[in-house]
């Protein structure tokens, strides 16, 4: 509720702007209609010099009767909660343009963190194949190694039965000169055959 200060009696014309400066005092200024001018020399008149003093918790203008009144002000904007002002056709465009902008930002940051994702995978993927092809040639490795392993025996197996070979092959020999002996005694055996023979002439 506004709430009267000072009763000045001031009778308000039409065509004039009637205010109050930082001291209280009653100004008024000519007004000026579209498509007109302001003449020189047409400087706000005083109107009436007051001794009052501003509560900063109140505002203060010239009413309706030319009076001096106050209202309390409200702080932190709570008397325009809920109220939208209409938006001029250049602040609608800078709205548009921020909102564009913003959008812009948002699509190139999805498709930075997609790219960041996508690199991300085929480097997993890439270390996969790398440690799958490093277990192959771990295998291959082993394989070959156990295959060189198993050839070494072969060898000295082979070995073994050359020299076992080698060891049978003199007592073969030694055999030999004894079938030589026995035909070496064959002839001792005749004449034993022909005294029996002339034993049984007599």
């Amino acid at each position: 509720m506004a709430e009267k200060v000072l009763r000045t009696g001031v009778e308000r014309k039409k065509g004039w702007l009637y205010y109050l400066d930082k001291n209280l005092n009653i100004y008024r200024a000519k007004m000026v209609r579209g498509g007109e001018k302001k003449k020189k020399g047409e400087n706000p008149e005083v109107v009436q010099k007051t001794d009052l003093k501003r509560d900063e918790n109140y505002l203060y203008y010239v009413d309706k009767q030319g009076d001096i009144s106050r209202v309390k002000a409200s702080r932190g904007g709570t008397a325009r909660k809920g109220k939208r002002r209409r938006k001029t056709a250049a602040q609608r465009a800078i709205l548009l343009k921020k909102k564009l902008v913003a959008k812009k930002k948002k699509a190139a940051a999805k498709l930075k963190a997609a790219a960041k994702k996508k690199a991300a995978a085929a480097k997993k993927k890439a270390a996969a194949v790398k440690k799958k092809t490093a277990a192959v040639k771990k295998k291959a490795a082993a394989v070959k190694k156990k295959a060189k392993g198993k050839k070494k025996v072969v060898k000295k197996k082979g070995g073994k039965v050359k020299a076992k070979a080698k060891a049978k092959a003199p007592a073969k020999k030694h055999k030999a000169p004894a079938k030589k002996k026995a035909k070496a005694k064959a002839p001792a055996k005749k004449p034993a055959a022909r005294k029996k023979a002339k034993r049984k002439a007599a």
